[in-house]
């Protein structure tokens, strides 16, 4: 029985995927759905995308280990990254009439930044989809009780998602988001509240969490565990910044009014509901004692374990059903994002007579090699902490991108050569940390990659202009929407 509704709500999901995709006719329409979605459906597809794997079971096994402290990266960090991204970049972007986020660093900087930084963002996805392709995989290989093995789980669920994101682009994937908010948050809701029964009651299940010190947020150390504590927290409040996926949902809006409210909407929703798995991981530690081998072993196996042990049929279809809209909703997203941004940024420079039907054409090729590509990695990255692969995916984004991006947008003295030495220097430092155990040990990697992003942003726009300043000077090419 379970298995059936599984099956039957993954085609709806294809089905209303595939619906939304008569909508497509242009490029404008793939990428950003025609700039005419309405606030709740951008609240929801915020959310929904923000909504994945690493929060249903990579933030509640981390809470079990370490506590609130544990969670500073996802979900408090990756939560006010939309927030910040209402606030203080989306009214200046959405006014731009543009596609991709790598078409503002053209404008901005030039092509050679817009190659550059698109680049970062595309290898930066690989973390964060081969997170989902990662879940996929768990989930059918626990609906199939072992039968179906993890990979050809992610095969499977890689698949499905798949179909409807390579026809309808952010038209299916805004449509398909809207409607798996909705499980997610009736699901989980009707989960917290059964598990909350079995643990004897809400007020048991948080004073066992007061009691083991989970909900200890800040740093009790010194200076070297606080500096730690605050990279930890920029990593993906900062990393997030100068993404595709929350850029487009920026520029999916029907208005500049959309644009600036939906993030912050979905981002404050998503701090609020992340708190959700995290009490029910932790009713699962009351009703499940013996559960010490599950924590060592993989701690985010404890929450189905207690679904599929100690929930009737319903819940379990309830769970599952919102565990997949959870990884669906953001796989399609992220499986999305970079392809969008590789042929509008990438292609379009080493081919720049492509019609607008061409490069329609070529973003659902794109979008069909990555997710190929993604399911290889996830395949050999196989055993891999979900939470880890999420968090680490947004060092690279945050060294490399985030200065120029944020200084683009605030300083109108920021350069192409400021941009480009805090580029080189971000990625350098940051890497020369990535080898070095002592340096990384000593200081935290990506915030030093930051502190000499900054540095060469600053210092490369007041130092005398050895490179030509391009800002506003490389248009896009006749057949764009930029």
């Amino acid at each position: 029985m379970l298995v059936s509704f599984i099956v039957l709500y993954l085609l709806a999901s294809i089905a209303i995927g595939l619906f939304a995709a008569r909508r497509v006719h242009n490029t404008a329409d793939y990428a950003v759905a025609g700039r005419t979605l309405p606030l709740p459906v951008i609240i929801a597809t915020t959310f929904a995308t923000w909504f994945g794997a690493e929060t249903v079971l990579g933030a509640p096994a981390k809470f079990v280990a370490e506590g609130l402290h544990g969670t500073v990266e996802d979900p408090f960090g990756a939560g006010l990254c939309l927030v910040l991204v209402g606030l203080f970049f989306a009214r200046k972007l959405y006014a731009m009439n543009i596609i991709t986020i790598g078409d503002y660093y053209r404008r901005r900087f030039g092509r050679t930044v817009e190659v550059l930084c698109s680049a970062i963002i595309i290898f930066s996805y690989l973390g964060w989809v081969g997170a989902q392709v990662t879940a996929l995989g768990l989930v059918f290989n626990l609906l199939s009780a072992g039968a179906i093995s993890l990979a050809w789980g992610m095969v499977i669920g890689t698949a499905i998602v798949l179909v409807y994101t390579l026809y309808g682009g952010m038209w299916s994937v805004a449509l398909t988001d809207f409607v798996q908010m909705i499980v997610i948050t009736v699901g989980l809701l009707l989960i917290a509240w059964y598990a909350a029964d079995l643990a004897g009651g809400a007020g048991k299940v948080i004073d066992y969490a007061a009691r083991e010190g989970k909900f200890n947020f800040f740093p009790t150390g010194g200076a070297k565990e606080w500096t730690f504590f605050f990279a930890a927290a920029i990593t993906m409040m900062l990393g997030s910044i100068p993404q595709q996926d929350v850029f487009q949902r920026v520029m999916s809006s029907n208005n500049a009014t959309t644009a600036r409210r939906g993030p912050v909407a979905g981002g404050l929703l998503y701090i609020g509901f992340a708190f959700v798995p995290m009490f029910v991981v932790v009713a699962a530690l009351i009703v499940m004692p013996g559960t010490s081998g599950l924590l060592s072993d993989d701690p985010q196996k404890v929450l189905p374990t207690l679904v599929m042990e100690h929930m009737p049929v319903a819940l379990q279809v309830a769970f599952f059903g919102a565990l997949l809209s959870a990884i669906m909703s953001t796989a399609s997203a992220t499986m999305l994002a970079p392809s969008t941004t590789f042929v509008e940024n990438i292609l379009r420079n080493l081919r720049p007579g492509m019609s607008d039907a061409q490069t329609l054409k070529a973003m659902r090729i794109s979008v069909l090699v990555f997710t190929v590509c993604v399911l290889i990695y996830s395949i050999t990255m196989e055993g891999s902490s979900i939470y880890e692969l999420v968090s680490g995916a947004y060092q690279l984004p945050l060294v490399g991108a985030f200065v120029p991006l944020a200084f683009g947008v605030y300083w109108k003295r920021a350069t192409t050569q400021g941009a480009l030495l805090a580029m080189g220097l971000g990625i350098g430092v940051w890497l020369l940390f990535v080898a070095s155990p002592m340096l990384r040990e000593a200081f935290p990697q990506q915030l030093a990659g930051v502190l000499a992003a900054l540095a060469g942003m600053v210092f490369g726009s007041l130092a005398p202009q050895w490179l030509p300043d391009h800002k506003g000077h490389a248009p896009h090419y006749a057949a764009s929407a930029g």
